[in-house]
């Protein structure tokens, strides 16, 4: 028969097999379709979200192209250059304190003041609708203002009322409901608060050295190309070579979100490969115990002639059509999750996401359940083909041919290489794609160490007399026992789900204890120079106890190192973030206390020469900087050149005053600048916190006041949410988990109720057989549970103190949650299945022994 035919008639034999249902496959079906809707569904939302911020980037980014500068407004010359491009809109942005007119209460808010051009694209929504002109125009003297719900909340203010900035008093004309461009500028601790740039001179904040952000934002003409935009880009960067400013285009309009949502899909993605993987083992459960069924029919086909590869043929293509099922169906829910999730989150985050069906993202995910299926579908299907009919007709099953064919473990092999390389070449961080992947074969390796362990105690273990405790023992190691199905399926979701809830767990702890017992009370911005003593004084009366440390400041952007430019220089990716965006800069004689000199020296305090600066030594060695190497930074529209003197160990977890350059004094001799302090007073309460910003903001209307608690406040909101997330997607994985436990326990079942008519039949009582499993499948648990514990807890101290440099404490209600769960989870589905197999009538079961 030709190879054609032979195809052609095991497909035939194939269908007609399957008439009889899918009795069995559940747990195939839904373990494939979870982990296909699980990585097809974070990967369209994922895409939806960059296809929107894409074909939305002129709305986001406000413009065709955003020129930013720090602390300086555009000189008459860059102003003139940009004119000649397009349509220019002129913004600026800074922290300050609004409060109410009696100076009885105030809040920290993000300011924004815009001219009247603003917005080039998109729509300022507020409520009411208002013009520009009548929104933010002067009126008897005072501006008008919009503003968030959250700050009229937080100041009990309603729309008419007035509030106070600086020097000068607003009237709320409005709500804003929609801001166009808020996510191209960047994440805000404070709700927003918009006026016109002429209100924001009348209120004198901006003054020199302030830390406000100025941004041009220009409407190209129609027909500007993306290549049209970049020239342009090149073009200023050639002009004014020590402008400093920060340029974006549409093409980008929001990188940091686009970095984070690609950083986060990743990392869901491979959790949902793991929900996978993970159910890897229960299509391999599946199968084997479907062909155990089909002992009979196997054994008639080679009877009759049929080869070893026609049977083959013929159980594969009924396992790949079933996981064709299966896939669809999970392809379907994840072409419905962007849908899903722009609904989900347009009332909490102002996502640009576009509803729709991504292929690219579908086709993906197909691919990884296919090669799943395919990799633990194999062997058991290359162990039925070398099978016997004989043997089949004297045997229980195949549990006893041990391992198949070598030509079935190299094919098995060689599809979870293609799987392990599919998840490391499409991953955005293929580094972090390597360790999943090397971590994942690990885990399976050591949990069958685990299982065989389990076994090798249960085989040690001392006579017992208990006859319930004796049977349960015995179940753990005797030949065929559920000791390796169970505690590779429940293994793996808990170790997952451990790792991440004891992470989690750490970065509550960090932030709302240890971070906060270690960080200031208050961080104080933009005092000037000629405030400092009366501010000074002012804190000594109302704070006596605390501890006042105050810098100068200014900010400025790294645009070369050792002669190369910024964006050029080759450095680790851990280090990339010094050289994005702008950075705080202070200068000081003295090696400041908090500092300790890992390489060089200090400068003395009369240095007059070159200039010199003190980096950061973790961030100087990721930016492969030695001593006698130089920076270049932009200050104020000027290029500095200094050279490293010494390197320095900072400590960032303190969140003290602490900055990544140091420069000599004499670096910056005449700049403007204003300065930064922080107040530390351990003894202070909530109301002491309370009535000293009150007499802050009072005296020094343009010193912007931000209270650390209420910012790690935000900050743990953040990772709750994140944390939410996260747990959901872990959880996907446990589902998996709980759908292969119940799958091998169902494929044990047959052999289960040998045991149990034998066992009745020698004077066994249901009672005694019940508590028998039940104590096998609680001491399963516990084993799985223990693992968990410690291989979750092991990688969770990696990732929070390698990685994130931060204290790792053992959660003790992660530990109780997690032997909670496995005792739970192995002994309720354990004997939801065992009831079932103790209904059974012995004769029949007999007879066939």
């Amino acid at each position: 028969m030709s190879p054609f035919r032979a195809f052609r008639l095991a497909v035939r034999f194939a269908l007609r097999e399957m008439r009889g249902g899918l009795s069995g496959f559940f747990v195939f079906l839904a373990c494939i379709a979870l982990g296909v809707a699980a990585i097809g569904g974070v990967n369209s939302v994922a895409r939806s979200i960059a296809a929107g911020v894409a074909d939305q980037g002129q709305v986001l980014l406000g413009g065709d192209m955003r020129f930013e500068l720090n602390q300086r407004e555009a000189t008459p010359q860059e102003r003139a250059f940009l004119s000649g491009l397009g349509q220019v809109s002129e913004s600026a942005g800074m922290r300050s304190m609004a409060r109410l007119p009696d100076g009885s209460d105030q809040a920290l808010v993000e300011l924004k003041a815009v001219d009247r051009a603003y917005p080039l694209f998109g729509a300022l929504e507020t409520e009411p609708a208002l013009p520009s002109e009548a929104l933010f125009a002067e009126r008897d003297g005072v501006f008008g203002a919009a503003a968030q719900d959250l700050l009229l909340e937080r100041l009990g203010l309603k729309l008419g009322d007035r509030l106070k900035l600086g020097d000068a008093e607003y009237e709320l004309r409005a709500r804003i409901v929609s801001e166009p461009d808020s996510l191209s500028d960047g994440f805000g601790f404070a709700p927003r608060l918009m006026v016109s740039l002429d209100g924001l001179k009348a209120s004198s904040l901006v003054q020199p050295g302030s830390l406000v952000e100025h941004v041009y934002k220009l409407r190209l003409p129609a027909a500007t190309s993306d290549a049209g935009i970049e020239a342009t880009k090149q073009s200023a960067a050639e002009q004014f070579p020590e402008a400093g400013w920060s340029v974006r285009t549409r093409a980008a309009a929001a990188p940091a979100l686009s970095a984070n949502i690609e950083r986060f899909s990743q990392f869901l993605t491979l959790v949902g490969l793991t929900a996978l993987v993970v159910g890897g083992v229960g299509v391999a459960n599946a199968v084997r115990a479907y062909l155990d069924g089909k002992r009979a029919v196997i054994a008639t086909f080679k009877s009759l002639g049929a080869s070893g590869g026609f049977v083959f043929a013929v159980y594969l293509t009924q396992i790949l059509l079933i996981a064709g099922m299966a896939i669809v169906a999970g392809l379907a829910l994840g072409a419905l999750m962007p849908f899903a999730a722009d609904w989900a989150l347009r009332s909490l985050v102002p996502l640009p996401a576009e509803g729709g069906v991504y292929p690219g993202a579908l086709a993906l995910a197909a691919l990884f359940g296919l090669l799943v299926t395919l990799a633990f579908a194999i062997l058991p299907l290359g162990r039925a083909r070398d099978v016997a009919a004989a043997a089949l007709f004297r045997e229980a099953g195949f549990e006893s041919r041990g391992l198949p064919g070598f030509r079935y473990l190299a094919a098995a092999a060689a599809i979870a290489l293609a799987l392990a390389a599919l998840a490391v070449l499409t991953a955005d961080d293929r580094r972090l794609a390597t360790i999943f992947v090397a971590a994942a074969f690990s885990s399976f390796v050591v949990l069958r160490v685990v299982a065989f362990v389990v076994q090798w105690l249960a085989r040690r273990a001392p006579r017992i007399r208990s006859t319930v405790l004796r049977l349960a023992v015995g179940n753990i190691h005797r030949p065929g026992a559920l000791t390796a199905s169970v505690v590779l399926s429940l293994g793996l979701g808990l170790t997952l789900l451990v790792t991440l809830a004891q992470i989690d767990g750490n970065l509550r702890r960090e932030i709302s204890g240890s971070l906060s017992e270690r960080a200031p009370n208050f961080f104080f911005v933009d005092i000037q120079g000629a405030e400092v003593d009366a501010f000074s004084a002012l804190i000594a009366r109302e704070a006596p106890q605390g501890v006042l440390a105050k810098v100068p400041m200014l900010r400025g952007r790294i645009m070369a190192l050792n002669g190369v430019p910024a964006e050029k220089a080759k450095v680790a990716a851990d280090g990339a973030w010094v050289l994005r965006g702008d950075r705080g800069l202070t200068y000081d004689a003295q090696k400041p206390a908090n500092a300790t000199l890992t390489q060089g020296t200090w400068w003395p305090t009369d240095y007059a020469g070159e200039p010199l600066v003190s980096f950061s030594a973790e961030e100087g060695e990721a930016l492969g900087l030695k001593l006698g190497d130089t920076v270049t930074v932009n200050v104020l529209g000027r290029n500095v050149t200094a050279r490293v003197a010494n390197f320095r160990q900072v400590q960032w977890e303190t969140m003290g005053i602490n900055f990544v350059m140091v420069f000599s004094p004499n670096t910056f001799a005449g700049a403007p600048h204003a300065w930064l302090a922080t107040l530390a007073d351990k003894a202070s309460t909530t109301a002491d916190d309370a009535r000293l910003l009150n007499a802050v903001t009072r005296a020094f209307p343009t010193v912007t006041a931000v209270r650390v608690k209420d910012a790690l406040d935000v900050v743990n909101r953040l990772i709750g949410q994140l944390g939410t997330a996260i747990r959901v997607a872990a959880g996907v994985a446990l589902v998996s988990s709980v759908l292969v436990l119940a799958g091998a326990l169902a494929a044990g079942n047959r052999a289960r109720i040998r045991d149990a008519v034998v066992l009745k039949t020698l004077g066994a009582t249901r009672r005694t057989l019940m508590a028998a499993f039940a104590l096998e499948y609680a001491l399963l648990g516990l084993a799985t549970a223990v693992f968990a514990l410690a291989a979750g807890s092991a990688a969770a101290w990696f990732v929070t103190a390698r990685i994130m440099k931060l204290p790792a404490h053992v959660q003790p209600e992660v530990a109780l949650a997690t032997v909670a769960a496995a005792l739970l989870v192995t002994v309720g589905v354990g004997l939801a299945g065992t009831w079932r197999v103790l209904g059974h009538k012995a004769a029949p079961v007999l007879r066939e022994l």
